[in-house]
This record gives C-alpha cells, sequence and structure tokens, in this order.
C-alpha cells in the first residue's frame, strides 16, 4: 500500500470537522479510495494535472471581477483539483430540508405580497418586513407566474463541527456560481478521467436543460414555445462570464437592456429581422435597475415599461421583483417559523443561530461580545460589510460598534462556526482549508435540485471567508448515488 508521505504530511486536522479524515491519516469510507489514489499520484504528477485545469480555465475564460482594486480586475477562478465527496445518504437529507424551505419561503412572499396572514398573526414583525430595503409596494397584489416568486435559488450550507449541515444564508435574489460548478466537473472530468469513474457520481450535466425548463414553465399562459432571454447588466458585471455560460448552456439570447423594448406593454427584442416577442426574462439584473420609470430613473441597466408589462401579465421574470425580502438576514432567522407557519413541520435543515440588532437585548449582547462573533451587514454579500470578531482588531470593532449603533436593523450577528475543512493542493502539498456548499435549487413546475452545487474553499491559510471577491476559490463537489 501506497504510503502517504508524499502528500500529506503537513496535514493537520483541527477543532472543525474535516470532510475526508476521522483522524490523522485516517479517511472516511467513502473517501478511501480518493485517498489511495491521491497516494499513487505523489506531489508532483498532482501539480501537472493541477497545471493542466489551471490553463482549461484560462482558455476557457473562465473569470470573475474584483470590485475595488485599481490593478487588473479581471481573474481567473481559483480552482483545486481534489473533489470535495458527499455520502448519498447525507444528500438526500439535504434535498428534502432544501426542498421544505424554498416551498415556506415561496408561500411566504406571496402571503406578504397579498393576505399578510403571517404579518397579522403577528409570527413575523410588520416593523422587520416594512424596514427591509427590499421589500417592494408596488408588488402588493401582483401575481406571479403559478405564485412561483424565486425560480432560482442557491442556499449557502455549511457543515458544524459535529458534522450537521446548517443553512447559513439564502440567495434569493440572482444566486451566482453555477458556472463555476459545471465548470469545475468538466475540468475535474478531463484532468482526473480515472479518478472520476472509480466513483458513482452523480450528473449534474443537466442543468442547462432543467434551467430553460424551469424558465419555460413560467411563460404566459397559452404559450406553448415561448422566447426566453438572458438579461445581463453587461460585460462589466463581475458575473459576466457566467451570464454568457447559461445563455449558451440554454440556447437563448444574451441581451441588455438596450436590446429590449416594451410597446403596449409587450416586451420585444431587437433582431435584424425585426422586433420579436419575449415571452420569459431570466434576469440578472438587481430590482432597482430593471426599469427606470418604476424605480431608478438614472438607471441605463433596464427598460423602460419593463414593470407594466410584467404586472399585465405578459412577461415572466426569474427571479420576482421583491424577493429580496426573503433573504435579508434578519428576514432570515424567521425562516423556521415560516416553515412552521405554512408547512405546520419542523425544519429538515437548522439555521446558524443568529442574533438580530434591531431587538435591543440582542443587539446589548452583540456590542458586549464584538471580539466573538461574525457581524454581518443585512443587505450585503461578496463577503462585504463583515466583521469576523475573533480575527479582527480593536479599531475594526470600534467601527462596527459605532455602525451597529446607528443603524442596529442593518447588523445581524452569529457565534465564529469552524467551517468544516478539506483537503486542497497547495504549494505542492495537501493542507486543510475552510469549505462551505453552494447547492442550487430550481422551482418550475416542480422542484429540481442539482446532486451537489458549488464547494467553496477559503484558500487563504486560516481564513473563513470563502468568496471569490476575498481569495476564495472552488472545487466539484460528488454526491455519490
Amino acid at each position: 500500500m501506497p504510503t502517504n508521505t508524499a502528500l500529506f504530511p503537513q496535514y493537520q486536522l483541527g477543532s472543525a470537522y474535516d470532510e475526508m479524515f476521522m483522524q490523522s491519516n485516517v479517511p472516511r469510507d467513502h473517501y478511501e479510495l480518493l485517498y489511495q489514489r491521491l497516494n499513487e499520484f505523489g506531489a508532483d504528477e498532482l501539480y501537472r494535472r493541477q497545471q493542466a485545469a489551471d490553463l482549461s480555465f484560462l482558455h476557457q475564460g473562465i473569470t470573475f471581477t474584483v470590485y475595488g482594486r485599481e490593478e487588473g480586475t479581471e481573474k481567473i477562478f481559483p480552482y483545486d483539483l481534489l473533489p470535495r465527496i458527499i455520502h448519498g445518504d447525507e444528500w438526500d437529507i439535504l434535498e428534502r430540508g432544501l426542498t421544505q424551505r424554498i416551498t415556506a419561503l415561496n408561500l411566504f412572499l406571496h402571503d406578504i405580497y397579498h393576505d399578510g396572514k403571517i404579518l397579522r398573526d403577528k409570527t413575523i414583525p410588520r416593523e422587520l418586513l416594512y424596514t427591509c430595503p427590499h421589500y417592494r409596494r408596488e408588488m402588493r397584489g401582483v401575481n406571479v407566474p403559478k405564485g412561483v416568486y424565486v425560480s432560482v435559488v442557491g442556499t449557502d450550507l455549511i457543515r458544524m463541527p459535529n458534522g450537521e449541515f446548517v443553512i447559513l444564508e439564502d440567495n434569493l435574489r440572482v444566486p451566482s456560481g453555477v458556472s463555476y460548478m459545471l465548470a469545475n466537473r468538466q475540468v475535474m472530468r478531463n484532468v482526473l478521467p480515472k479518478m472520476f469513474a472509480n466513483y458513482d457520481v452523480r450528473p449534474i450535466h443537466n442543468y442547462g436543460q432543467a434551467l430553460v425548463n424551469t424558465l419555460r414553465a413560467l411563460a404566459p399562459r397559452g404559450i406553448s414555445d415561448p422566447t426566453i432571454v438572458l438579461l445581463t447588466p453587461g460585460v462589466y458585471n463581475s458575473a459576466y462570464y457566467e451570464h454568457t455560460f447559461l445563455a449558451r448552456e440554454m440556447g437563448i439570447e444574451l441581451v441588455e437592456g438596450r436590446d429590449l423594448l416594451v410597446h403596449n406593454n409587450i416586451v420585444y427584442m431587437r433582431t435584424s429581422a425585426g422586433l420579436r416577442r419575449v415571452d420569459v426574462i431570466y434576469r440578472r439584473i438587481d430590482d432597482d435597475f430593471l426599469d427606470p420609470l418604476a424605480f431608478r430613473s438614472d438607471s441605463a441597466l433596464g427598460v423602460s415599461g419593463l414593470f407594466n408589462a410584467y404586472r399585465a401579465g405578459n412577461v415572466a421574470l426569474a427571479n420576482a421583483i421583491g424577493t429580496g425580502v426573503a433573504d435579508d438576514k434578519a428576514v432570515y432567522t424567521y425562516v423556521p417559523q415560516m416553515i412552521k407557519y405554512y408547512l405546520d413541520q419542523d425544519p429538515i435543515i437548522n439555521n446558524v443561530e443568529t442574533y438580530v440588532c434591531w431587538e435591543h437585548a440582542q443587539k446589548d449582547h452583540v456590542l458586549a461580545n464584538l471580539d466573538k462573533f461574525v457581524v454581518k451587514a443585512v443587505g450585503e454579500s461578496g463577503g462585504y460589510g463583515m466583521l469576523i470578531g475573533p480575527q479582527s482588531t480593536a479599531d475594526e470593532r470600534e467601527e462596527f460598534r459605532r455602525r451597529i449603533i446607528q443603524n442596529p436593523r442593518n447588523y445581524i450577528a452569529q457565534p465564529t462556526i469552524m467551517l468544516s475543512t478539506a483537503p486542497c493542493f497547495v504549494d505542492g502539498r495537501v493542507e486543510a482549508r475552510h469549505v462551505d456548499l453552494r447547492p442550487y435549487i430550481l422551482y418550475g413546475d416542480n422542484i429540481t435540485i442539482v446532486p451537489g452545487g458549488l464547494t467553496r474553499v477559503a484558500l487563504r491559510k486560516g481564513s473563513l471567508v470563502v468568496n471569490s471577491s476575498q481569495g476564495g476559490g472552488s472545487k466539484d463537489t460528488w454526491v455519490l448515488r
């Protein structure tokens, strides 16, 4: 049997749950074969294959944009060659929990924009909802296709030290990253084909077809062959690569706001053959910029009159306008209550313990323990607007103290949780790095969850921040049958 001296001499287990190892050099059963193969490769061969993977990403133009830097902002998406493996039985539980959660969130969104029963029953405070910047009064009474508000969802999961998966946050507006999930799998199959073939991994290649079927299900009544487009802010958006990738995967047109117009509450696309009616828009533009007549008048990204066409039922949007209220990080704390209220069930997957700073007692507790908490702005994403207490300076904590006191509604706090670790190939050896998991859920005529999702990696040693904009990367996620 091959020794482990070539790759794993520096692999250190900490207090976090390790995805691969039960104890030092003792892999979990479903990782045993991978462990053997890696040791057979050795560091030199693994390095050669990592280089091949990096070149593949480069040639495909798989990039993301880092904002706020003067040097070049366009970067190749960091990829770690070693897969993360999830046992099939474990995935089946996650799948049921995610299905339960998206069902409750859709019911919640329909309720708050129609009857508001959950507010009348005081299960969720009205004040919390109405102070959310993503709550859209314009959506009151608007009926969305089939009552589906969120058709495309990316839910972030982390694994606790005891091995339990918990939900960190929901991404319901314009969730990104699915293109990297698909690209990771393609590169993995090309660079490590035998290793992949040795495992019975559930496929993810049908995501593009599943997504287009989900969008087609939203088409206005009576349209059997709808025209579907992907609306992008354009080439300067951080996720533009993904927009082009998904449009190509689905076989639909990639358009910008200037490519569309509205006449008599019908949306049309400009083509070389004249105007063509558009029935479904997969939009990757935030609410504020969708329609300068309805929302921000200075938006050059949207389409004038789009909201009236949408309200008239002549075009479908995925996701619906106003869904951001349900992924507000303060509203997130009430999702277990939503599940109980609408489904009369207990959550299959729990939330992370969360303190809402708009409640006086919770705010005081957070302020007294800033060095122990992760503090997040409720409307921020990408790892921005966040304080990691144990890794912060006194000045940083004082700045967040001021911000919280000034605007408590804008902040939540969570205990500093040691995200699980997984082996990563770093500088010629295998080391543990913290990871999370973002499965993708599609909601149309039925609910489809791609087996796996995007495993994001905090590539900086000791870091808990997995966002690509903050130095994170990703790896392929294998869900076994």
